[in-house]
């Protein structure tokens, strides 16, 4: 599923204009990365949670050469599902 099927379903589920719905799911997208460059956790309650986890700088290897290269710490965003999400995964 990608941005415009996401929209497509709000859109069909809430009586929406698609154009409606594209803005509000590109809104939300903002928010959440506007959030997450903050460094502030977004709990969605039922769904999961977006953390932001820094990753120390280390040394790794070039897999074409063999050299080892530094490697530049960095921040990543997280996911970690809900329970309810999990179990509707799984069973």
């Amino acid at each position: 599923m990608n941005n415009n099927d996401l929209a497509d379903a709000i859109a069909e589920a809430n009586g929406l204009t698609k154009v409606a719905a594209r803005k509000l799911v590109g809104d939300i997208c903002e928010a959440i990365a506007s959030a997450a460059a903050k460094g502030d956790e977004i709990s969605l309650n039922g769904f999961g949670k977006f953390k932001v986890k820094a990753s120390a700088a280390r040394e790794g290897r070039n897999p074409a050469t063999g050299e080892t290269i530094k490697i530049a710490a960095s921040k990543k965003l997280t996911f970690a599902a809900a329970k309810a999400v999990k179990d509707r995964l799984n069973g």
